[in-house]
């Protein structure tokens, strides 16, 4: 059995919360499968959480998500990719957001267990080197006290990071080398799998709903200049603290009408504005809402 292998063993017969940690391209997605795909084979009710808001497994992008893995069916790629739960945080990088996915990753670990999961994974970004990386991280293992946190690292890029969770919290910490079968991608690559993944999301029957200035949060200035919404990413809200999807705003010159646009059937009972606007391909730009709104 070789150090992968004894630790997706040790993870199953002894975890219930396993955080794994890496940059870029380092194999978390795959890990975790490997943990679920033992877990069910073992008969525990399973979870997993996808904190990566870029290159999701689980659900569109710009969003924290959460999928409860039972049997083999939900492992499968055209069922692992439909999120049970989301959490929208409006961007595509944690980058100036940290805020709204760790506040997701708190609430969705909740929901997983009060759902009855006995292991939940958490996959997280790739973001881990410097202040905001190590930020990020400390507080998503303080709010989730795991059992276990696995560093995956091609060199030793993540001894800071993993000293800083080793000296504050009880948790176990396992570095462990990228898997030889881990193959890099490139910036190019990344950028065109959230541009695939969103057009995915916003393939099927689109509905319209119109939109009253009063219904954003952020709430919108006296006088704001509504046209500026053009395409702006937004999640749709229940009125119950939850997301029941996303959407983006389109405004007619000729109606003086903004609408949100929208897979999910339900109308929202509020909307909550992303910080990126979507081009005509679904590719998301970033927007600055202190700009936008003309305020610190």
């Amino acid at each position: 059995m070789n150090e992968y292998e004894a630790l997706v063993d040790d993870a199953v017969r002894t975890k219930h919360t396993v955080v794994l940690v890496g940059g870029l391209d380092t194999g978390k997605t795959s890990l975790s499968r490997n943990v679920l795909t033992a877990a069910v084979e073992a008969g525990r009710p399973a979870a997993l959480l996808d904190a990566d808001v870029g290159q999701k497994t689980v659900g569109p992008p710009a969003t924290v998500t959460l999928k409860m893995v039972r049997s083999a069916a939900d492992l499968e790629p055209g069922s692992l990719a439909v999120a049970d739960e989301m959490s929208f945080v409006g961007s595509t990088s944690a980058q100036g957001h940290l805020l709204p996915v760790v506040a997701g990753v708190a609430g969705l670990h909740r929901r997983a267990k009060d759902e009855g999961a006995d292991l939940i994974v958490v996959d997280t970004s790739g973001l881990v080197s410097g202040i905001t990386g190590q930020v990020l991280k400390y507080h998503k293992v303080e709010l989730l006290q795991p059992d276990l946190v696995v560093g995956l690292q091609r060199g030793e890029e993540l001894l800071p990071l993993l000293g800083v969770i080793q000296r504050f919290f009880p948790t176990q910490v396992v570095p462990l080398g990228v898997h030889p079968d881990v193959v890099p991608t490139t910036v190019d690559r990344r950028a065109d799998n959230r541009e695939r993944a969103m057009r995915a999301y916003f393939s099927g029957e689109l509905h319209r709903f119109r939109v009253k200035p009063t219904v954003f949060m952020p709430a919108l200035p006296p006088l704001f200049d509504v046209p500026k919404l053009h395409r702006m990413l937004v999640g749709l809200s229940n009125g119950a603290g939850a997301y029941t999807g996303l959407g983006y705003l389109e405004y007619t010159e000729d109606e003086g009408v903004l609408r949100l646009i929208s897979p999910v059937a339900a109308g929202p009972k509020a909307l909550r504005l992303g910080s990126v606007r979507l081009d005509e391909n679904l590719r998301a730009k970033r927007v600055d809402l202190r700009n936008l709104f003309g305020s610190e």
